[in-house]
């Protein structure tokens, strides 16, 4: 099992654009993509609020399906931590009509890949296999989903898996100054917390604590099914319609957006962050509070993300590491939650080099804040931006995951040209004025290395 941190930055949204069909009726499909080469994405809302979501792709011979579930560890209390992820391993054990084995065994004796990711939004269930066998592959999801036993035995078992995957991430200093990071930056919410949950947490969790988690959330309204490459929406549905049976009925609406509507702080939690390592290397991230993903201005700061350090033109990989030879990795992210986000740069280096390092970010950074890009990194972020889209949606797995965080994350769904045509409308005063406000914001520092908390002052 894994867990999920990317964000699709520009996947979907809101604003103006090509239009999109108006809300169809529950039972009614709506095309919403159609193109040149025969591609077709379509979208059914069942009853009970399920919706079922494919794309065709003409010229594959294989077919992704996944079930999205509308619950991840932002919906997590501090008692039951690490229960979404927790999860998502035990439904792995076993249902009432199969086992762990048998479950194994029947997508391997067609070559398929099944397996699944918890994020801090949502959670995802999906296979791949060839398209003839897509009617294996939803039987074995939606029985997993919909009737898992979730017995006190398997979650004994798992729960040393669990702490084996913390354990995991601890030893890899990469890992770990991610989740320092969120957790420096968000504090004590459920954002700061990581998906994993803690080793406290997981050893507390009992067989009521998980099971009750499965059965209070994983329901219709909170459910997004959808599939990508040799598929027929008709069939997909009648395959999704049999798994979920008399779940379906009742007139409920699917589970509203998620919009952050709590509120997040836009300012760090608390300047820095430290786990003391004698590592080789130091890791760092660097960040601030982001924007959420309904921010029409994410493009442009995609753009800027991209210009400042997404590539090996970027200027901060040019600075340090080609011009310098400081560090081998550098780079900036952007991640995307309802109503609030993250902007970071990662580097590991030499814990000696630390400081000058940290120097040279914070010159770029606050150099860009106040001039802007240039044209031409405008135009080579805007092209890396839409290569990297376009190169990405190749395989039936990726177009499956684009229509399920679409469906769940913004509620609606774009057609990839619509996308490029918003990045190709931004500008350099776009770029500027997001910079302006972006990268001015009050930063925090998450460290994993030989360091002690009263160094990070000198940092």
């Amino acid at each position: 099992m894994t867990t999920d941190t990317t964000q699709i930055t520009t996947g979907a949204g809101t604003g103006a654009g090509t239009p999109v069909p108006a809300p169809a009726g529950v039972g009614e499909t709506v095309v919403l993509d159609v193109d040149e080469f025969g591609g077709r994405v379509e979208r059914t809302e069942l009853p009970g609020g399920l919706r079922v979501l494919t794309e065709t792709m003409p010229g594959v011979l294989s077919a992704t399906v996944g079930i999205w579930v509308g619950v991840g560890s932002r919906d997590e209390t501090d008692d039951v931590a690490g229960s979404s992820h927790f999860l998502e391993h035990l439904l792995f054990k076993g249902t009432g009509s199969r086992g762990a084995l048998e479950i194994a065994t029947a997508m391997d004796a067609v070559g398929g890949e099944m397996n699944a990711f918890t994020a801090k939004e949502h959670t995802c269930y999906y296979a791949n296999v060839l398209a003839s066998d897509l009617p294996l592959a939803v039987t074995l999801l939606g029985d997993l989903v919909t009737d898992a036993l979730n017995t006190a035995a398997d979650l004994e078992s798992e729960r040393t898996v669990v702490l084996e995957e913390i354990a995991m991430r601890d030893d890899e200093p990469a890992d770990a100054v991610h989740d320092l990071f969120a957790e420096t930056l968000f504090g004590g919410t459920a954002l700061g917390r990581s998906v994993l949950g803690t080793v406290d947490s997981i050893e507390a969790l009992t067989r009521d604590d998980v099971d009750g988690w499965y059965r209070q959330r994983y329901v219709p309204p909170s459910i997004v099914v959808t599939a990508a490459g040799r598929v027929d929406h008709r069939e997909v549905l009648d395959l999704v319609t049999a798994v979920f049976g008399s779940r379906l009925a009742g007139p409920a609406r699917p589970a509203p957006l998620r919009r952050g509507e709590e509120g997040t702080a836009t300012r760090p939690a608390r300047p820095t962050g430290l786990i003391h390592r004698r590592t080789e290397q130091a890791h760092l991230l660097l960040g601030s509070v982001g924007m959420g993903r309904l921010d029409d201005r994410r493009y442009a700061a995609a753009v800027l993300e991209a210009a400042v350090g997404g590539g090996m033109s970027s200027r901060l990989f040019q600075e340090i590491r080609e011009q310098r030879g400081l560090v081998y990795s550098v780079g900036t992210a952007l991640t995307h939650y309802a109503g609030t986000g993250a902007f970071s740069v990662y580097a590991g280096c030499s814990p000696k080099r630390v400081p000058e390092v940290l120097r040279l970010v914070r010159e770029e950074l606050a150099r860009v804040a106040a001039e802007g890009l240039r044209p031409e990194e405008v135009a080579r972020g805007r092209g890396q931006l839409k290569g990297g889209l376009v190169l990405g949606l190749e395989d039936t797995g990726s177009r499956m995951s684009r229509l399920g965080k679409s469906e769940l994350s913004y509620g609606e769904y774009l057609p990839v040209r619509e996308v490029l045509a918003r990045l190709d409308g931004v500008g350099e005063d776009d770029v500027r004025a997001v910079a302006a406000e972006l990268l001015t914001r009050e930063t925090c520092l998450a460290v994993v290395g030989p360091y002690r908390e009263s160094d990070l002052d000198r940092l």
